[in-house]
């Protein structure tokens, strides 16, 4: 994976010793968001589309399996990250019924907890690897796993902005909509 299509997220592995200060933005960008209606947080566009406190919960659980898994690689030699269970979690963790402060608390939190690993990396530790589950099992570097939770941590942003805009739309559209008592 070199560039995700649908956000024009290049993988540059570059960028990885910048991570955790993008990590630690976007973690406070998401807390912001949180702060919406707690409806428009619930609720989602479509059956198959998360609600942008479904996607918050997500990237917490993302920047802590994460964390793990560059703890392992520094440990093991190419230990293989299983995936995490995202689909099942929504349910199986409640996240609809969260509430988005604590979220907030707990996204900034998990940033933190993964970004202290990634600075505490040497520069040999930057290419250990492991065997990454997605988007093909395929042995990535420290580098690369940086890199790709930057890119989870931007999509997602967009994933939510795109959610909190359509709710935001169907309000308007509702409020320009005369009221049974004006007619």
């Amino acid at each position: 994976m070199t560039a995700c299509m649908e956000c024009g997220f290049e993988y540059d592995l570059a960028l990885a010793p910048t991570v955790s200060a993008l990590v630690k933005s976007h973690a406070d960008t998401y807390a912001d968001l949180l702060q919406a209606e707690p409806s428009a947080l619930r609720r989602r566009s479509a059956p198959h589309v998360w609600a942008p406190l479904e996607y918050a919960c997500h990237m917490r659980d993302v920047l802590l399996a994460q964390r793990e898994r560059v703890l392992a690689a520094r440990r093991c030699d190419t230990p293989v990250a299983e995936p995490m269970g995202r689909d099942e979690r929504v349910e199986h963790d409640g996240y609809a019924h969260q509430q988005p402060a604590d979220v907030a608390r707990q996204l900034q939190d998990a940033a933190l907890l993964f970004t202290n690993v990634l600075d505490r990396l040497s520069p040999a530790d930057w290419e250990r690897a492991l065997i990454y589950p997605y988007p093909e099992r395929e042995e990535r570097s420290l580098c690369w796993l940086a890199v790709h939770t930057l890119h989870e941590l931007r999509h997602h942003l967009l994933d939510i902005r795109r959610q909190l805009e359509h709710h935001n739309g169907d309000q308007c559209d509702s409020a320009d909509a005369p009221s049974a008592s004006a007619q």
